[in-house]
């Protein structure tokens, strides 16, 4: 297979994925980066060809998203170890904004919670009569 063909066919392989909803999840990602490692492609390389793919044609990555949540998790509790509500919700408004509508509130909010519960950034802020954090996992289903 010459290298045209290779990138013919990685690209046509992110758009079957990413044709109906505009989105490539974790395994969609990895079905793709395995099949660009069969036909000869390195890892770097084949990732970076993916998140290019994606931007050209307006996709949504969702391990972009994380990373993007995960940094920004970090920076709001950088200063005191603690998220706030209010911290939580630029950050949701800011991932919302990235999704393009890819993903639903509740979808973006539970990925949210996700990923400050797996990087040990879960530690928030509460009002004296109030948890808002242990309030919204019960609504999300994940407390």
């Amino acid at each position: 297979m010459s290298v045209e063909d290779i990138k013919k066919r990685f690209i046509n392989e992110i758009k079957l994925r990413a044709y109906d909803d505009k989105y490539l999840d974790k395994n969609e990602e990895r079905e793709i980066l395995q099949i660009a490692i069969q036909l000869g492609v390195n890892i770097d390389s084949a990732r970076g060809a993916l998140v290019q793919v994606c931007d050209d044609q307006g996709y949504v990555l969702e391990s972009q998203l994380a990373k993007q949540i995960k940094d920004q998790v970090e920076a709001a509790a950088g200063n005191d170890g603690k998220v706030d509500q209010k911290e939580f919700d630029m950050i949701f408004h800011t991932v919302k904004k990235t999704a393009q509508g890819k993903k639903n509130d509740r979808d973006l909010k539970k990925m949210i919670v996700q990923v400050m519960e797996d990087s040990g950034n879960n530690k928030v802020k509460t009002g004296w009569f109030s948890d808002w954090y242990t309030t919204l996992k019960k609504d999300l289903g994940m407390a």
